[in-house]
């Protein structure tokens, strides 16, 4: 296993384009990785796409506002923090925002060190590392070595770049390497709740991942009959 340094994932919807580009070239040289997005429905698609670890959200934006975004993320992932930005100070557009499950609330003006500060307070409190923290990235399984944060899969020479999702799915089942990976533990880390269609899902990236690790025969992905699966590395 080597050490690696990987940058916490932002998903920051802003349609200001000046304090868009601002934020995300400050919070870029704290060391997050930032993806901007310029009204709520690219902000959506962008959060189905990759996995993030925390999202900052405008509230008002075209096409989508960011109550909106936030309560439709919400239904697929109840744990991801979620961040408001917004000019409104009234107290009941702040509980509102509470109510869909918001981590907190900064209103314009701000000062940009004073969102640093909270990015990382929230992080802190939801157990996700923060930017400059060390944590493991580059895994061996078996013949295989699987670089997590820059979802790629190497052996003898030959890569394959694998999903987020798969990423996300193959560093569980290392972490748990000859244990047990229960499904509905899979499903609330990966999904953020245990439901039918996640668990479809599932099956069907762990299908994938057996294909994608057939080259290395000591390699295997057992299905443990109504619990959920088990890497074994022989």
């Amino acid at each position: 296993m080597i050490k690696s340094k990987v940058k916490t994932r932002l998903l920051l919807a802003e349609d200001d384009f000046n304090l868009g580009s601002l934020l995300q070239d400050y919070l870029e040289m704290e060391g997050f990785e930032v993806k901007l997005c310029r009204d709520g429905e690219e902000a959506l698609e962008a959060f189905k796409e990759k996995l993030f670890d925390l999202c900052i959200f405008d509230v008002m934006m075209p096409k989508k506002d960011g109550f909106s975004l936030a309560r439709e993320i919400r239904t697929n992932n109840k744990t991801i923090p979620i961040l408001f930005l917004t000019a409104k100070s009234l107290i009941d557009d702040k509980i509102h925002g509470f109510k869909l499950g918001a981590d907190d609330y900064i209103t314009k003006p701000f000062n940009e060190e004073e969102l640093v500060y909270r990015i990382k307070a929230i992080l802190k409190r939801n157990t996700i590392s923060v930017p400059n923290e060390i944590e493991d990235t580059i895994f061996k399984i078996g013949k295989y070595t699987f670089d997590y944060s820059l979802q790629l899969l190497e052996i003898d020479g030959d890569e394959r770049r694998i999903t987020a999702r798969e990423s996300e799915i193959l560093k569980l089942l290392y972490l748990k390497k000859n244990n047990i990976l229960r499904r509905e533990e899979a499903l609330i880390a990966i999904w953020g709740e245990n439901d039918y269609f996640h668990g479809r899902s599932f099956d069907v990236f762990i299908t994938k991942l057996r294909k994608y690790l057939k080259k290395d025969s000591s390699i295997k992905i057992e299905n443990v009959h109504g619990v959920g699966f088990m890497l074994t590395d022989k």
